[in-house]
């Protein structure tokens, strides 16, 4: 098999759990913090640096690839490992969450989205099927659903709507699906709601993805919140497969995950904070710029 994932041992007091990821591109040991390449690199860092730091697995932005330099260019260079010179795990979202995040001017319906270009104001429209032409053309070992990421606070309705077209888009995801050496994760959604959650886990495992991923926590909602919804949503889904948190990254928060159960995160808050002349320790963010040493959490 070119996926697959086993739980090495679990935590006999907690859901915590450490296990492995394996791909075509090699092991993943989780859990798993996934750097952040945006548009095929992580910012001021080089490939060999990410492997000193001991980075197993990066993350590529199918929305912005596709913008630029577009994924029939990066197929021709050889694929997104090659494009990035990483011979690692890759792992690509769908773009959705930049969609919804960054074009101020969108129109979202069953089909898909119909959005503007954030580099020169160009129309676009993605739609499941695209999505996964995109990325089956950049070659990535996981990928991911297209979904509709929802606000905060947004109303009950809305967010309904939200899952159950996400749920549609999952389906037309994976019957579109051709690559047996990419893994295609679901992703949930459903907002603060339980009750959203739990329909939006329990119909996507009826659509039966090899990974699970959650999204929509992170956009605005309390920490305590997002960790009142995140607990009971993780008992849906099943103890033999990985549970990857979009978008969550700061050290509390990640510590706090992986007691509950959660074996992958990505977030790009670690280098934005990094670039902007700070450092987490473990009284506290600390912004002097004299500061260079790197204390843990």
């Amino acid at each position: 098999m070119s996926f697959k994932f086993e739980v090495l041992h679990a935590d006999k007091n907690t859901p915590a759990r450490v296990g492995k990821v394996i791909t075509p591109h090699g092991e993943i040991d989780t859990p798993v913090f996934i750097p952040v390449g945006t548009k095929g690199a992580v910012k001021t860092l080089t490939p060999e640096e990410l492997r000193v730091m001991g980075a197993q697995l990066i993350l590529g932005n199918t929305y912005h690839l596709y913008l630029r330099p577009g994924h029939k260019v990066v197929k021709e260079a050889g694929g997104l490992h090659r494009f990035m010179h990483w011979d690692g795990p890759i792992i690509t979202d769908s773009g959705g969450y930049q969609i919804f995040s960054l074009s101020p001017t969108l129109k979202v319906t069953d089909e898909g989205v119909k959005f503007r270009s954030i580099f020169d104001g160009s129309i676009h429209f993605l739609s499941p099927e695209r999505v996964m032409e995109i990325q089956h053309a950049l070659g990535a070992d996981i990928i991911m659903v297209l979904d509709q990421c929802t606000p905060y606070p947004a109303e009950f309705d809305y967010i309904r709507e939200a899952v159950l077209r996400t749920l549609n888009w999952a389906e037309r995801c994976k019957k579109n699906h051709e690559n047996p050496k990419q893994a295609l994760f679901g992703i949930i959604q459903g907002g603060i709601h339980p009750s959203l959650r739990r329909l939006s886990a329990e119909k996507t495992l009826e659509i039966d993805f090899p990974g699970y991923g959650i999204g929509g926590f992170s956009v605005g909602e309390p920490h305590d919140l997002m960790f009142e919804v995140l607990e009971p949503t993780l008992s849906f889904i099943p103890f033999d497969k990985p549970r990857y948190l979009m978008g969550v990254g700061n050290p509390s928060s990640l510590l706090e995950s992986i007691g509950l159960g959660i074996d992958m995160f990505d977030c790009a808050l670690p280098t934005r904070v990094a670039r902007n002349g700070a450092v987490f320790t473990t009284g506290g963010e600390n912004k002097s710029p004299e500061c260079q040493i790197y204390q843990g959490f």
